[in-house]
Formats: C-alpha cells, structure tokens, sequence
C-alpha cells in the first residue's frame, strides 16, 4: 500500500485517502447506529414486559377475594391477551403459586427463581429462541411472590439481522460513490496543476520569455505559479547573460585571432626565416584556423539565440541544392579517399527556406559523415517523400553511433565515445544544423549502428503557400 502510494499520482492517492477515510466513517457510523437500534429494541421490549406485570399486578389485587378458579381464570385471559400465554407467578421458594395460564407457559424454560427485592431482565433460550424474561417481586395479603413474564427477541433479532446486510450491501456502493467522488473532486482541484506543468513543460531555450498563466485565486496554486515565474525570470536574466557573453567574447575574439594569422602568414613570407621557426609559424596559422572556425560557429549559435531574429524563407530546390554542396565537397572527399554518391533527384523538391542556410545545413551533414566514414568508403545523399515530406538523408558506412549517444549528438560540445573524439571538431556542427533545420520547421532524425554508419535525414514540409519571413530561433 506504501510503495503503491509513492508510485500513484496525487489525484489517485487523494482518491484513496478520501475513500478510505469515509469508508472508515460509514463503518463507525454503521456500529454506531446499530448498536443504537440493538439498545432501542431491547429498551421498548423490557418496558413492554414491565407494562405486563404492572397490569398483571392489578388484575391479581383485583381478584384478591374471588373464587380460585375465577382469579386462575382471569389470569388465563390476560395472559393470552397480553403475551401469548408466557406468564408465570412462583412462591418465592419456587413453587408455581397459581395454575399456569397456558400450554407454552407450561412449557417454557423460566429461569431460577431468586429472592432479590428488585426486578430483573435475564435472556434466555427456549425451545431454539431467544427471550428476554422480567422477573418481578410482588406482595399481595402477605403473601410474597415472584411475577414473571416472557417475550420472543426474534424479532429484534431479525430487524438488526436486517439492518446489518442492510449496512454491508451499501458498503460496496457508497465506497464505489466515495472513490469516484474523490477521484473527481480531486482531479477538478489539481486540474490548475495540470496546466502549469504543461505550460513549463513548453518552456525551453527558445521560449524562455514565456510565463506561466496565474489565476487571482489567493489559493496555493496562484502561489505556486507564481514561485515558478520568479524562477524562470531568474533562469531568463542568467541565460540572457550566458548569451551576451558568449557573443561578446566570440566577437572580441576574432580581432585578435585575425592579427594573430595575418602577422603569423606575413611572417612565413619571410624568406629568411630558419626552418623551426617557419614550422612554428605556420602551427600557428593552422591552429588559429580551427579557433576561427569554433568562433564562427559559436557567433552562429549566439545568433540562433538573440531573438528576435528573422529568416527570409524563398522556394529552393533541394535536388539543385544538394548537387551544388556535392561539388563543393568533392575535392574533400577525393582527399579523405571516399566516394560520394548523389541520388537528390526528385520532380517535386521545392521548400521554403534560406539557401545559404540550407547549404550550411548539408554541409555539415557531409563533413559529419566525411570525419566518421572508414577508410575507402561510401557516402550517398538521397532525397525522397515520406509520408508527405521530402526527406533529404545523408548515409555513411563509418564507425556507427552507440543506441546510448544518439540523444545526445545535437549537443552543443557533445563528443560521442573516446574512439570518435580522435576526429578533429568543435562538437558544434550537429547542434548548428538542428538550429538551421528548426528554423525551417524541419525535423533531423537519426538511424545508427556501431561499426555499420549513420544516416542523418532531414525531413522538410512541403509546403509552399507561406513566403514571409519566418522568427529564427534555436
């Protein structure tokens, strides 16, 4: 029931506790009530066998004078009249002190006589049946007797009998009615809760401006909502800082790496330069190459991240597109010793986007595939529809991603395994391309293999009624 607890949602947890607590009520109420009613019953029987022997008294002082028979017979017909026949009166040593007023008197089971000055209520068993018996003392011409009288509990028995199967076939009932209520109301008190998770659910990177709606209930839901936009107002000022400084320090950057090559490449111009130094030089060169490109590629995402921003969306061809990136990449291929193959040939290829950008796009996509490809092997680039898209893949038969890495590959900075980070690179071409892909309301999925290669596809709407510039966000 605990670990069922800690799994369970708050609503069904509510349920259970609602349920539980007005099962547990209904019960104490239901021993309540029948151990009230059982009381009641047992009452209005004892005063209706006190009522008997008063009356009994009064006809017995009555025929105090009469005839015994006369007095035997009066009693005889008061105790039919009033009891069925169970009466009885006894000397007080026991003996039966006048005739017995019927055959089932005769009969009964009466309890032993005592000499106690007080009446009493004693059950017993007669016959299979429970009865309850008074026991009276009663004084009549110095006589003293014992005046008893009988009545049947069957019926009280049978009304508490009837009352408890009552209280048992509600039971399921009213817990079923219990549940569902407290599943309801519960469901209707935390629907509000409901909506704040979707909305922060929405909220990421590109939208972190957004807020959660509050609703001016003063209850603890407002509060709360209102506690999660103070900390996503904290989350927006510190990533809006992390932005600006990842621009800035990009921007400022680049200067210094510019004069730092171009004093390197004047440098090796020199002829008189002695070999260690030239070779110094030109390391020098080459690694402020690949600083310049990270930077490029860290100002691009800054970009992708200052809002607003705004892409011009034309139709272009993506079969055209893809043959011109080919030619762009096959001297690199050629020297890499791998073949590329371009099977983009499809009669309607025409999406909306920036052809700069989509051009950045697949180039990624091919120095990915380039950078992880075995050598001797293949890269193709495919174009084709599924379901109603054009999807535009780029396959390689390299070193393959691990099921495990596949999440994590558009990153920013991530580098896979220890085997795949003896490739150069920044760990930014992925995250680029699924920025650039987004912005085309494109999606990149990911099929891969260890060992057997990767395949990248980007899958475009192919929609060409919208030509506005579109928002450019990360």
């Amino acid at each position: 029931m605990l670990m069922l607890q800690n799994r369970a949602s708050i609503s069904l947890r509510l349920t259970l506790w609602f349920g539980s607590v007005f099962f547990a009520g209904f019960i104490l109420f239901g021993i309540s009530m029948w151990a009230n009613l059982r009381s009641t019953l047992t009452s209005e029987r004892r005063q209706t066998l006190v009522r008997r022997l008063d009356r009994l008294e009064e006809v017995l002082t009555r025929d105090q004078a009469a005839a015994p028979s006369d007095r035997d017979q009066d009693f005889a017909d008061f105790a039919h009249a009033t009891g069925n026949g169970l009466m009885e009166a006894f000397h007080r040593d026991g003996t039966q002190a006048f005739s017995s007023p019927s055959a089932a008197a005769q009969s009964f089971c009466w309890p032993r006589v005592t000499q106690d000055s007080l009446a009493s209520f004693v059950s017993v068993s007669s016959a299979g049946q429970s009865f309850w018996v008074l026991a009276k003392p009663f004084d009549l011409n110095d006589q003293h007797y014992i005046l008893m009288a009988a009545a049947p509990d069957a019926g009280n028995v049978l009304v508490m009998n009837s009352f408890l199967w009552g209280l048992l076939a509600a039971c399921p009932l009213l817990l079923l009615i219990s549940s569902g209520s407290g599943y309801w109301v519960s469901r209707r008190a935390l629907k509000p809760v409901g909506a704040i998770a979707e909305t922060a659910r929405s909220i990421s990177i590109g939208n972190i401006s957004e807020r959660i709606p509050v609703s001016p209930t003063g209850d603890e839901l407002q509060r709360l909502a209102e506690t999660c936009n103070a900390m996503l107002d904290r989350l927006e000022s510190s990533v809006n800082q992390i932005k600006r400084f990842t621009a800035d320090a990009s921007h400022e950057l680049r200067g210094p790496l510019s004069f730092t090559r171009t004093v390197a490449e004047i440098a090796l111009r020199n002829p008189r330069t002695d070999p260690e130094s030239r070779q110094a030089l030109e390391d020098i060169v080459e690694e402020v190459a690949k600083a310049t490109v990270l930077l490029e590629d860290m100002l691009s995402l800054a970009r992708a991240d200052s809002l607003p921003q705004t892409l011009t969306r034309v139709p272009v061809s993506l079969t055209a597109l893809a043959e011109e990136v080919c030619d762009m990449a096959r001297p690199l291929v050629a020297e890499s010793g791998l073949t590329l193959f371009n099977h983009a040939q499809q009669l309607e290829d025409i999406v909306l986007g920036d052809a700069a950008y989509l051009k950045r796009l697949l180039w990624i996509l091919i120095d990915n595939a380039i950078k992880y490809s075995k050598p001797k092997g293949m890269i193709d680039i495919t174009l084709h529809l599924v379901d109603g898209q054009l999807a535009l893949a780029v396959c390689d038969d390299g070193i393959g991603i691990s099921e495990a890495e596949v999440p994590f590959i558009f990153n920013r900075f991530y580098r896979a395994d220890p085997s795949r980070c003896v490739v150069e690179g920044s760990g930014l071409g992925l995250a680029i391309a699924k920025w650039i892909a987004n912005a085309h309301e494109a999606q990149i999925s990911v099929r891969s293999a260890v060992a057997r290669g990767t395949s990248l596809t980007v899958h475009f709407p192919r929609s060409t009624q919208n030509t506005s510039p579109r928002p450019l966000v990360g």
